[in-house]
C-alpha cells in the first residue's frame, strides 16, 4: 500500500487529462453542429458559396477532432455527442454535393466511420426531401425526378445493412424514417404532376377556344 498515493496521482492525472480533452470536444462538437447547419441552410437558399465556406470550417474541426481524440482519447471520439457531430458533417457534405449533382463524397474522404458515415447518407433523405418540395413550389421539374432517384438509391442500400444496432448505431431505425419519408415525397410529386397535366390541359383548352373563335391566343 505504499504505492498507492501515486497511483492514485497517476489516476488523476490521467482523468484531468480526458477531462479537458471532453470540454474541448464538446466545445467543438457543438461548433461543427453549428457549421453543418449552416452549410445546409445555405444549400437550400442556393447559396453555394456560404455552404462551401461552412464546409471548409467544419471540415477542419473535423480534422482536429480525429488529430487530438481518435488515438489518444478514443473513448471520446467514438462517444455518442462524437459521432453525432460528425453524422452532422456527413449530411452536410452529402446534400451539398447531390443538391448540385456533384459526385457522393465516401466514407474515406470524408475520414468518417461507416456507420457514422451511413447514418448521415439516411438523414440526407429528409434534407433532399426539403429541397424537392421548395422545387415543387415553382411546378414540377426533372430536377425533383432526379432528387427522388437519389432518394430511392440512398434507400435501397440502406436497407441492405441487415447488422445489429451496436454495429450501426441505430442505423435500422433511421431506414424506416427513410421509407417513410420517400413515400410521402412520391406522393407529393404525383400530385405535383397530376396538376401540372391539368394546368396544360386547361391551358391547350383555352388556347383552342380562343384559335376557333378568331382570338389570338398568346397573352
Amino acid at each position: 500500500m505504499d504505492h498507492l498515493e501515486d497511483i492514485a496521482d497517476q489516476i488523476r492525472e490521467e482523468f484531468d487529462a480526458q477531462n479537458d480533452a471532453r470540454d474541448r470536444a464538446l466545445s467543438q462538437t457543438r461548433t461543427l453542429t453549428r457549421h453543418c447547419a449552416h452549410a445546409i441552410r445555405a444549400v437550400h437558399r442556393m447559396e453555394r458559396q456560404n455552404a462551401a465556406a461552412e464546409l471548409e470550417q467544419a471540415g477542419k474541426i473535423v480534422e482536429m477532432l480525429i488529430t487530438t481524440l481518435k488515438n489518444d482519447h478514443p473513448n471520446l471520439y467514438f462517444a455518442g455527442y462524437t459521432q453525432d457531430a460528425l453524422k452532422e458533417y456527413a449530411e452536410a457534405r452529402i446534400v451539398y454535393a447531390l443538391v448540385d449533382n456533384e459526385p457522393l463524397p465516401n466514407p474515406q474522404e470524408l475520414e468518417l466511420e461507416p456507420a457514422t458515415y451511413l447514418r448521415g447518407l439516411a438523414e440526407a433523405v429528409g434534407e433532399l426531401r426539403r429541397r424537392i418540395l421548395d422545387i415543387l413550389r415553382g411546378g414540377h421539374s426533372t430536377e425533383a425526378e432526379r432528387l427522388l432517384k437519389h432518394m430511392d438509391e440512398i434507400y435501397a442500400v440502406l436497407v441492405t445493412m441487415d447488422y445489429p444496432d451496436a454495429v450501426t448505431y441505430g442505423l435500422r431505425r433511421q431506414t424506416d424514417i427513410c421509407r417513410s419519408i420517400i413515400e410521402r415525397t412520391r406522393g407529393d410529386m404525383t400530385l405535383s404532376f397530376r396538376q401540372h397535366q391539368l394546368e396544360e390541359t386547361i391551358r391547350n383548352a383555352e388556347e383552342n377556344f380562343l384559335t376557333a373563335n378568331g382570338e389570338d391566343p398568346s397573352p
